[in-house]
């Protein structure tokens, strides 16, 4: 597994409409595993592959709580087969908008159809933050950002300041660091002397 770099917004190649694979095969199960490394480094919840420059419809989601065992999902292909009525809210940011956040309203529940990191075909039935996280990856491989359900001015306002970020950074994209338990003690325990 391999951590990938991720494409930062503005980038045309967020924009870009992702293809079916044939099949889960070694190399896209390779490209999932970097994904969900990638994701839990990030750290986040969710990534679509255009958003590390691999324009198929793949997605790793893993919504569990920080206390909780990893509950990770592979999904080739996905397909949204039903989306309840009820809306929800939930204050999303992306890893391809880094601290970027904003309200975006979308179905509370959802059943999608995908091909599972075994090249079987499943269906889930999500609610919550799990519905949320899995529509807002499959948005990515419509070519589409969470800033695309918000106001015109929201979303000029955050691109804006992605754009100020990339030119100051030089660079398109950034690469999450592999945090150990190590580190994330030794920051606590700084943050803890700081106090």
């Amino acid at each position: 597994m391999a951590i990938r770099p991720i494409i930062i917004a503005p980038d045309p190649r967020l924009k870009k409409r992702a293809a079916p694979v044939d099949a889960v095969d070694g190399e896209i199960r390779r490209l999932m595993d970097d994904m969900l490394e990638t994701m839990y480094a990030a750290p986040g919840i969710g990534l679509a592959a255009p958003q590390v420059g691999v324009l198929k419809r793949v997605i790793v989601v893993d919504a569990s709580r920080k206390d909780a065992p990893p509950e990770p999902l592979f999904l080739a292909n996905p397909e949204l087969l039903w989306a309840g009525d009820e809306d929800s809210v939930y204050e999303e940011g992306c890893l391809s908008l880094p601290d970027q956040f904003a309200d975006v309203a979308r179905p509370e529940a959802c059943r999608v159809r995908y091909l599972d990191k075994d090249n079987e075909t499943q269906e889930i039935e999500a609610e919550g933050i799990l519905a949320t996280c899995i529509q807002h990856e499959m948005d990515h491989l419509e070519g589409l950002l969470f800033v695309d359900h918000i106001s015109a001015l929201k979303r000029s306002i955050i691109l804006r300041r992605l754009t100020k970020q990339k030119k100051a950074d030089k660079s398109d994209v950034w690469v999450p660091k592999l945090r150990t338990a190590n580190a994330e003690i030794a920051e606590e325990e700084e943050s803890a002397r700081a106090l």
